[in-house]
């Protein structure tokens, strides 16, 4: 098959008409390597959808269940902290408010001291339970910030590691946790101060 632009199939665009997908439509390779994610585009869609209500947020019902059935590692007055049910690496909490809000705009100044505190005490206890060199903390606003569950405010705390960042995310899908979620929900309870404890003391 001869290309349109280069009759002769010859010079820069001779195996253009090589390049197709399985649906035989034409591409021209250029400088950009594309990691296709469709899997999360209905993640966040689906996820979206399922959250409608208190009733039905994964975060509201969380600390109606026990600490184990939930991953949750601390419990305190205005918010909690519990294990990211999809960690990016093995440690990765979420400190969350009780109240159903969305917004970082939305919770009141004891609510927002308690998750700073809070998030300060996690890269503490992270340190001690697993020595990670580094820490990624955000709050994702919004469907368009990338919110996996928008309706309900969450902050992540992520450790990281040199060296954590391989291939196999980016080849295979595929993201290796060294720990089980229970193990890691237990080593970080039990290093987490008590709460007559100040949050600062951790070590």
């Amino acid at each position: 098959m001869e290309d349109a632009d280069n009759p002769g199939g010859h010079g820069p665009y001779a195996g253009d008409a090589a390049v197709t997908d399985d649906l035989e439509l034409a591409g021209v390779p250029d400088a950009f390597q594309r990691l296709w994610t469709p899997h999360r585009l209905a993640y966040i869609k689906g996820g979206q959808e399922q959250v409608t209500s208190e009733q039905t947020c994964p975060f509201c019902r969380a600390p109606q269940q026990s600490d184990e059935e939930a991953l949750i590692v601390h419990r305190g007055t205005h918010a909690f902290v519990l294990l990211n049910l999809f960690p990016y690496n093995a440690g990765h909490l979420l400190v969350c408010p009780y109240r159903h809000v969305p917004d970082y705009t939305d919770i009141d100044e004891a609510e927002t001291a308690e998750i700073a505190a809070l998030t300060q005490t996690a890269m503490r206890v992270l340190r001690k339970v697993s020595n990670p060199s580094g820490f990624n903390l955000g709050m994702n606003q919004g469907v368009t910030g990338g919110a996996g569950i928008a309706a309900h405010l969450h902050q992540h705390v992520v450790p990281r590691w040199g060296g954590d960042g391989n291939f196999l995310p980016i080849i295979a899908q595929t993201k290796a946790i060294t720990q089980t979620l229970g193990e890691v929900r237990e080593q970080v309870a039990a290093a987490w101060p008590s709460s007559g404890t100040a949050a600062g003391s951790a070590s």
